[in-house]
């Protein structure tokens, strides 16, 4: 390598000349550390110092375009946008929530749970099912899911938390809990999806005709929090 070349590309490790056999041949796959050194220096040898690519200039004509939506929550319907105030307030009430939940976290995360206690691993699916609902509960629903002629008995077995029970409740509170667990700094993935969530929040408030004043007060909420608490302020309501 030219004097000139060893000043833009400097070595990272000193390798001075191999001593190696006289039947040295450098096609064969390396058989000791020293080969592969030499191996390496023949290579580098080989390349030349400047590469000019090949590029198509009609290629360049064309301009490409990218399609990224950056769009922001709609405006709430006129009357019903939350003051700053009102903003600011609900922001301090939910870090007061997330701050008692960490206390609690901590707490019992430093208690040791009873000997005959043995938690499923994450991926256990089944574990989990029987660690929520017990022995008992999960054997019933199970037997009972296996005959698609026998209807479930709940009035025996209970309701447990399926997805078909917890889609009928107030699903704000839901994920109200959900933001509330969230931690801090957000994962790329979480980012993206309480935006969509705000936007779709801002999409239904939009689309409201009773003008409910509850259950827009309610994703009023959940835009706030995930605009002004997790900073995405450019989905933020303009205050009133």
């Amino acid at each position: 390598m030219e004097p000139g070349m060893e000043e833009l590309m400097p070595r990272l490790l000193p390798v001075g000349d191999c001593d190696l056999a006289e039947d040295f041949d450098p096609t064969v796959p390396p058989r000791t550390p020293q080969e592969y050194l030499k191996r390496v220096q023949i290579e580098a040898a080989r390349c030349p110092d400047v590469v000019v690519a090949q590029i198509d200039p009609r290629k360049l004509k064309k301009k490409p375009t990218v399609n990224i939506s950056i769009s922001g929550c709609q405006p709430a319907p006129e009357g019903y946008s939350p003051t700053l105030k009102w903003q600011q307030q609900q922001v301090a009430n939910f870090s007061a929530v997330r701050q008692s939940l960490n206390k609690h976290r901590n707490h019992w995360r430093s208690q040791h749970l009873d000997s005959n206690v043995t938690m499923p691993k994450s991926e256990d699916e089944e574990g989990w099912k029987k660690f929520c609902l017990g022995e008992r509960v999960y054997s019933e629903i199970d037997a009972l899911s296996d005959n698609e002629n026998l209807g479930i008995d709940y009035l025996k077995v209970g309701f447990p938390p399926l997805l078909s029970i917890v889609s009928r409740m107030n699903q704000g509170r839901w994920l109200y809990a959900l933001l509330a667990c969230l931690e801090k700094p957000l994962l790329p993935e979480a980012h993206s999806l309480i935006r969509q969530l705000a936007r779709r929040c801002s999409e239904v408030r939009a689309l409201e005709e009773s003008k409910n004043e509850e259950q827009i007060s309610a994703l009023n909420l959940i835009i706030c929090l995930v605009s002004r608490y997790f900073d995405q302020r450019d989905l933020a309501d303009e205050p009133s």
